[in-house]
């Protein structure tokens, strides 16, 4: 059953379409009003969650992906070019699977090889792929970045737990954020779903921090 507050958030982010679309300082505090604050506070601070970027950065960007969203993977060039090109930004990274068995495969490998400390390698490398994964094309991926593949399996039969517990905290924050797809994103207090584009990016980036009195730009 689906509660009233939940509807709420899905017209309100329904208004904006599939598209790329930035949600404006009225929309957000009405967001934040309707209850939305709870799995925001979560999502920005979970301490077991992967950080790119500038771990100290006066910004930050979550996103929501699938390794197999094409949309995820045509984006995350142009994301890490404005997240390094910057050099103020803390991108924080929620495995999110949501199309089927096989990206969930590669999200708890992708999680697993944090534990050799190649979580942001394993990323790269399956984000990257030009082709449907499998679960041996993933092992050939994470290979070809340099992973430890036999290592990354034992570290996921070690650490399935912890590895369950994150992705199911991922998909609580991202369902009541009432994100329905990915790529979704928070960046600074705006909740973004679906693709942008480098100049949306820098907009919305240049709308937080003049949020908080900063004038630096990309």
């Amino acid at each position: 059953m689906i509660d009233d507050n939940a509807l709420s958030r899905r017209k309100l982010l329904g208004l904006l379409g599939g598209g790329a679309a930035l949600l404006g300082a009225t929309a957000a505090a009405r967001a934040q009003h309707i209850g939305a604050g709870a799995s925001e506070a979560a999502a920005l601070h979970d301490p077991e969650a992967p950080v790119v970027g500038n771990i100290n950065g006066d910004v930050t960007i979550v996103e929501w992906f699938d390794y197999q969203c094409p949309y995820c993977r045509r984006l995350d060039p142009t994301l890490r070019r404005v997240v390094y090109t910057d050099g103020g930004i803390r991108l924080m990274l929620k495995d999110w699977p949501v199309l089927g068995p096989v990206s969930a495969a590669a999200a708890r490998m992708a999680l697993a090889c944090s534990y050799q400390n190649k979580y942001d390698q394993a990323h790269d490398a399956l984000i990257s792929g030009d082709a449907r994964l499998t679960e041996p094309r993933i092992d050939e991926l994470l290979a070809g970045g340099g992973i430890d593949v036999d290592r990354a399996r034992r570290d996921l039969a070690a650490n399935a737990g912890a590895i369950e517990a994150l992705l199911a905290r991922n998909n609580e924050q991202a369902e009541g954020l009432g994100f329905e797809g990915t790529p979704s994103f928070i960046i600074g207090k705006f909740r973004v779903p679906g693709a942008l584009t480098r100049e949306d990016l820098k907009r919305v980036i240049a709308d937080v921090r003049k949020a908080k009195g900063d004038v630096r730009s990309l």
